[in-house]
């Protein structure tokens, strides 16, 4: 029987075999060679490597037992959000599609009259009307010339008052909103328990932790998504006070009213489209981390047994 003896080796992978020529990780620990292989005990030299690492860096237990409990909490609500939440999420949009306020035939049903008079023409005969028509920036008394004035019809107040957003545009966005903060914040919630779960960095046996990085970059994704669709909402409110600000600026120009009706519909047509999205991405969502559960749980198997 070939001679067995204890010798010290500077480079051993976590305490695991060495012979292969795999790279290892720097750590002096008390190894049996048998025939040029390089044995270690399991138990004593993980034990080893984790005192070593304890004594690195110092964590005050409270806070220590305070972040375990945090950790627990966001395991326990992300657990409940992808088994439960998440299936009945999906069914509620679905049936919100479904309601007539998403299902409507003639888009001239969600128009909203721009009630705006169209002030009589002014008649210019000749200069001494009394009516100043230089285009041009206006002086104040002082002589300071007024920024503000950019020519177009003079409209000192709108007779009809305030003039008012779609109403029915407004009701539908009121609803989509708050669906679109939810979703950001459900994934932000799973996406920080799929995290934690990821192991420390080891050489092989990774492919466990690249489905926990699918998971996390297509939660991500979902989130940049959500948060696009709050931008687009911004983005129609705007571009529609302008648009009604040219109309009070030069109410004879057709052209503005049509623009409102049509970026009404295109509203309309984009909030629904919105709604669908978030129903498939719950749904998405649902599906990729159930058919993952067990490699986004537990990513690397225990290879205690095959050391011997």
């Amino acid at each position: 029987m070939s001679e067995q003896h204890h010798s010290i080796i500077p480079t051993v992978k976590y305490g695991v075999a060495c012979g292969n020529g795999a790279s290892a990780v720097p750590c002096m620990l008390a190894v049996t060679t048998v025939k040029g292989f390089c044995f270690a005990g399991y138990q004593s030299g993980f034990k080893r490597l984790f005192i070593a690492m304890s004594s690195l860096l110092k964590v005050d237990r409270d806070l220590k037992n305070r972040v375990e409990t945090f950790r627990e909490q966001i395991s326990s609500e992300a657990e409940h959000l992808v088994a439960s939440f998440f299936p009945k999420k999906l069914l509620e949009l679905d049936q919100f599609l479904k309601e007539p306020i998403l299902n409507v035939k003639d888009l001239k049903e969600i128009h909203s009259e721009i009630k705006f008079t169209v002030p009589e023409p002014i008649l210019f005969t000749n200069s001494h009307d009394g009516v100043d028509v230089n285009t041009k920036k206006r002086k104040l008394e002082d002589g300071v010339a007024d920024e503000s004035w950019q020519g177009g019809t003079k409209t000192l107040t709108v007779p009809e008052g305030m003039l008012k957003c779609n109403t029915k545009l407004v009701d539908l966005i009121e609803r989509v909103k708050p669906e679109i903060r939810t979703l950001i914040e459900k994934c932000n919630t799973v996406k920080m328990w799929v995290q934690l779960l990821i192991p420390r960095i080891e050489d092989g046996n990774n492919f466990g932790v690249s489905i926990q990085e699918e998971t996390v970059a297509e939660l991500r994704t979902v989130e940049s998504e959500a948060a696009s669709y709050l931008d687009q909402i911004s983005r129609y409110y705007i571009t529609r006070a302008k648009l009604v600000s040219k109309i009070v600026k030069y109410p004879h120009v057709e052209d503005y009213r049509r623009t409102i009706t049509e970026i009404d519909e295109k509203e309309y047509i984009s909030l629904k489209i919105i709604v669908s999205e978030l129903r498939n991405q719950y749904v998405i969502l649902h599906d990729m981390i159930l058919k993952n559960i067990e490699k986004i749980k537990k990513p690397r198997n225990s290879n205690a047994e095959a050391l011997y």
